[in-house]
């Protein structure tokens, strides 16, 4: 038994991070502190001068634990990976998990590349962005290429010069084909220089050099290539154009607005790179409501830029972070950078304008999102409320377990288990299990075999002082079948000694959802609502599920019964057959001739194959 109180005492006034957890283990707050002792105390002293946060959170704290670093510094990165990792209730979390593309520039090599990678490495190559539309940067690099005549492939100079003729890109005049040794390393050069004056937006020395090439040309009566350059010289022109939002104030700076109602809230970012805006990104975060707007701005500046491989030497906000932050997230920040970051929050000037303008722009998303937001709480938390309510449950539905059993007249039984939290399918806590005490088509004894692995693991993982999936048990099971299903789990969790309702999920004589069976009377929820569809979504999901496992399962037993008996047929050998004739069927049937033609058989093992499905 935790014994808050003890534990109090042990606490070290050193910094590090705490976890609170409830009643089921669950961790459902990560915090740090400078001194784990002082800070860990004030949640369970007096509480007039708590937050409605902690005061809503403490009468749910049953233990906790904590984590001793170094500095403070340790404990905020710390806490990040933290929160990250288990999802806190109380927490605020930043939805939004995106890593941003650059345009690379291999510098490091004799004849660089120009390509764009979503990894930020410390090398020697020049590297541009973030940006965060794809699809602009995609044609920014294709342009570049058209523009410039740089290679594309990946060969390594100079030891792959003259190994092989150009490529088709030299010939359509895109590549200075440096493979053949027709350009040296100083000439290619000029041209890399110029690209990245290009995504400098440095355009009139570039337009300037060109002009003064095309009217050459013209002068040679060489129209082709004075054609060639005018069209160059309008594609920058008409990029240059699109650049124009020029920023005299800053060169480099991401401003940051926020918008929110109730637990949803939105952040717009605006990145500013070489005194232009590259782009824009929204990003959603739920917060407790009690949470101030400094509290989620400070949580998603630490979450954001924890996570992103690029900081701006000046963030932009148009609300304050809490003061007590304010400095460590500066040092942090400068120290992931390698400069100097800071904070500004304007009040009037151009800075404040886009402030305005970031805060306008998330409002007009907040809107356009806002009935598509409601719209997917209606079809998970809604619906699994309503499903609490027509079952008539006291508690509040968060996880849902449902169960399957799939085999084929009692040949390779499985078992599967599907998890719903929220609503919302948890991919990650799906469990296929392989029936191994019941022998034959016993749906019953498998059912309760499958329920009595998965209480019996998380008894275990419990035991062990582990924080896994299993740990967490389910408000609702949820069966698929009717009355026999349900008093198959209800006999396993007596057993156990645990209280959880079950339910059947029945079908109709067409296999649709009908209803719910519960308290030995069956529930039938209306069809238009987003309870019954939910349940058909859990069931349809189960049933895929186990039936995916045990096609698989059977599959796998086929392929070994009929080729791993045969003597002298490895795996190697039964991969290239079934990778050549298709199916077992097909190499049944096959001659010694066609077995031969399969590049990893010989002569013995041809005769071994055909006389197994031959009966020589």
């Amino acid at each position: 038994m935790f014994d808050i109180a003890e534990e109090l005492k042990k606490l070290p006034q050193k910094p590090g991070v705490y976890l609170m957890k409830n009643d089921m283990g669950e961790i459902i707050y990560v915090g740090k502190a400078i001194n784990l002792r002082n800070r860990v105390r004030q949640y369970f002293q007096s509480s007039k001068n708590h937050t409605l946060k902690t005061k809503s959170m403490v009468p749910h704290i049953a233990e906790f634990e904590y984590i001793v670093t170094d500095s403070e510094m340790e404990a905020l990165i710390l806490e990040c990976n933290l929160i990250k990792k288990h999802s806190p209730r109380y927490n605020i979390m930043l939805k939004d998990d995106k890593t941003y593309p650059y345009i690379k520039v291999t510098l490091q090599e004799d004849f660089p590349r120009i390509f764009a990678t979503r990894r930020r490495e410390k090398d020697k190559a020049k590297y541009y962005g973030p940006f965060t539309d794809g699809l602009a940067m995609k044609e920014t690099i294709e342009t570049l290429h058209k523009l410039f005549p740089i290679r594309k492939c990946k060969k390594v100079f100079p030891r792959d010069i003259g190994k092989e003729r150009p490529c088709l890109n030299h010939h359509i005049g895109q590549c200075l084909a440096p493979c053949s040794g027709q350009i040296t390393k100083e000439e290619y050069g000029l041209y890399v220089k110029d690209a990245m004056d290009f995504l400098e937006g440095r355009h009139e020395d570039i337009l300037k050099k060109m002009k003064k090439e095309m009217m050459e040309a013209a002068e040679k009566m060489e129209f082709e290539k004075a054609a060639s350059l005018r069209d160059k010289i309008q594609a920058i022109q008409s990029i240059a154009q699109k650049q124009k939002m020029a920023n005299t104030v800053m060169q480099e700076a991401d401003v940051i607005a926020l918008v929110r109602a109730f637990s949803q809230c939105l952040v717009q970012v605006f990145f500013i790179r070489d005194g232009k805006m590259t782009g824009r990104e929204n990003f959603t975060l739920t917060a407790p409501e009690e949470q101030s707007r400094s509290e989620i701005m400070t949580a998603f500046v630490t979450q954001f830029y924890s996570g992103t491989a690029h900081i701006p030497k000046e963030i932009i906000l148009q609300e304050p972070l809490l003061e007590e932050e304010t400095p460590l997230l500066e040092e942090y920040l400068s120290e992931k950078r390698g400069s100097k970051v800071t904070f500004t929050l304007p009040q009037k000037g151009e800075k404040q304008k886009l402030v305005e303008l970031a805060y306008k722009n998330a409002n007009l998303v907040f809107e356009q999102f806002g009935e598509r937001m409601r719209r997917e709480e209606m079809r998970t938390k809604g619906a699994m409320e309503e499903i609490r309510q027509a079952l008539g449950l006291p508690q509040t539905l968060h996880r849902v377990e449902a169960y399957d059993i799939s085999n084929t007249q009692g040949f390779e039984s499985v078992g599967s288990m599907v998890v719903f939290e929220d609503g919302k399918a948890k991919y990650s806590d799906y469990r296929k299990f392989k029936i191994r005490t019941v022998v034959g088509a016993n749906d019953f004894a498998s059912m309760q075999e499958v329920l009595c692995r998965r209480l019996n693991h998380g008894i275990k993982v419990q035991m062990e002082g582990k924080n896994d999936s299993f740990t967490r048990l389910p408000d609702l099971i949820l069966m698929d079948g009717g009355r026999t299903q349900v008093h198959a789990a209800q006999e396993v969790l007596a057993e156990f000694g645990m209280e959880i309702p079950v339910c059947g999920m029945v079908k109709d004589d067409r296999h649709r959802t009908r209803g719910l069976f519960f308290d030995e009377r069956e529930i039938l929820l209306p069809l238009s609502s987003e309870g019954f569809r939910l349940v058909t979504r859990i069931q349809d999901e189960v049933h895929r599920f186990a039936i995916t496992y045990h096609r698989q399962l059977r599959q796998k037993k086929a392929l070994h019964s009929a080729l791993d008996d045969i003597k002298g047929i490895g795996q190697v050998r039964r991969k290239a057959l079934m990778r050549h004739f298709g199916s077992v069927e097909r190499i049944a049937q096959a001659e010694v001739a066609e077995l031969l033609e399969v590049e990893e058989m010989n002569i013995p093992s041809a005769e071994a194959v055909y006389a197994f499905f031959h009966g020589d």
